[in-house]
């Protein structure tokens, strides 16, 4: 079982307009709702892949109802510590005229250390029964640097693999409990090392600095060139297809899905990448985030070329 963790969950509003403009009354052409968060963005790609998921974190309210609502088509089971106030709601609005993107990121309730405390109680229970421990995303206000510390440190000391998505001082502290695996960009392995990393040999070395600290899998994304890993194996680089992508919003999370996946089928680390690189291709021929067609990533499959480095 994969379980990953959305502590700040939404419904993300995808509004598509003709000429946005701000003071004016903008008509919306087309609209869409999902469940929103990176967590859940990973739980999609992974439910789609057949895995067994079970999603948690924190949702209230009638808007916290319909992002449980929203999971069951996809199979993924709703295990979330429930608050009295409502869920948050994140909208994205897109100009078909201008081709820009504008968006309204709500902060949510607050969540206090005794609400943590019971969903702290409810993740143990939880991770010892998963395979893969995924948590992904911002936090709530309330909550400070070590929230993600004490629950990356919940599944370590239940021997548990655990990969943690998160940026800034959540990153920074989270690393600290030793995650299994981090996914950070250029300026996160910057905060992280102090290096300028001013080429892809400079973020090699920084990301095994990284992993020489105690994060046993560093994987870095390189956009449209791929990404590379620093583990215990080696070092593996990932070559990909040119693909016309739709959408690239949300292909970092179905990467991570990918590398759950790959984790909990015991998969080697070429086999891990290879299953990562293929589900965020495929991720973005599509317009809806955090989701894929397998047919799409079983043809980028075998297109996809790993390379050992060292």
């Amino acid at each position: 079982m994969i379980l990953t963790v959305t502590l700040n969950a939404a419904i993300d509003k995808r509004y598509v307009v003709e000429g946005f403009q701000t003071g004016e009354v903008n008509r919306v052409r087309e609209c869409a709702y999902t469940p929103g968060g990176k967590g859940l963005n990973v739980s999609k790609p992974a439910a789609i892949a057949g895995a067994e998921v079970v999603a948690t974190g924190f949702v209230g309210g009638h808007a916290g109802a319909y992002i449980e609502d929203s999971l069951k088509p996809f199979g993924i089971k709703s295990a979330f510590y429930h608050m009295e106030a409502e869920s948050r709601s994140c909208i994205n609005i897109w100009d078909e005229v201008n081709h820009v993107q504008t968006e309204f990121l709500e902060p949510g309730f607050t969540v206090s250390e005794e609400d943590f405390s019971g969903f702290l109680e409810k993740f143990q229970g939880l991770a010892a029964k998963a395979d893969v421990v995924a948590m992904s995303g911002s936090v709530p206000k309330g909550l400070d640097g070590t929230a993600y510390q004490r629950l990356v440190k919940v599944c370590r000391d239940a021997g548990k693999k655990v990969i943690l998505d998160t940026s800034g001082r959540l990153l920074e502290m989270g690393i600290e409990a030793k995650p299994t695996m981090i996914k950070p960009n250029l300026d996160e392995i910057r905060m992280l090392t102090g290096q300028e990393c001013e080429s892809i040999n400079d973020m090699i070395e920084a990301a095994r600095r990284i992993h020489n600290d105690g994060v046993e899998i560093v994987a870095v994304s390189l956009g449209g060139e791929g990404s590379f890993v620093v583990c215990s194996e080696g070092i593996y680089r990932a070559e990909v297809p040119k693909i016309d992508a739709v959408n690239t919003v949300g292909c970092g999370d179905s990467m991570i899905a990918g590398f759950a996946l790959g984790l909990s089928e015991g998969l080697s680390m070429e086999g891990v990448l290879r299953k990562a690189s293929a589900i965020s291709a495929a991720a973005a021929l599509r317009e809806e985030t955090g989701f894929y067609v397998k047919e799409d990533m079983e043809r980028i499959f075998p297109e996809i070329r790993i390379v050992k480095m060292k």
